[in-house]
């Protein structure tokens, strides 16, 4: 195990949210969802949540409930953001699941 691995076991349990599910809804060229999915991947390695991309222009009823509003980020089935993340919302939504898994 590498001193990363074992600090963050250290700080936060191993995998913290390891059950967690998050879900961006995103299409290509979208610059806004590149930002997003950096964010989430950070926040992946840190936290060790379970995370997927969805591409809205393969299908047509995510295209029209989601088509605009790209990227939206869907945390175990509940929508928390749309057109963006905002990392200090982002961070505090992981401590407080973090704070109730305790």
């Amino acid at each position: 195990m590498g001193w990363l691995a074992r600090l963050r076991r250290w700080l936060f349990g191993g995998d913290a949210l390891a059950a967690w599910r998050v879900v961006l809804y995103t299409r290509r060229g979208c610059h806004l969802c590149d930002t997003a999915w950096e964010r989430l991947r950070r926040a992946r390695r840190r936290y060790g949540f379970g995370l997927t991309a969805v591409d809205v222009d393969g299908d047509a009823a995510l295209r029209e409930r989601y088509g605009l509003l790209v990227p939206v980020v869907e945390v175990n089935g509940k929508v928390r953001f749309r057109g963006g993340v905002n990392p200090v919302l982002l961070e505090r939504l992981l401590r407080a699941a973090v704070r109730e898994r305790d």
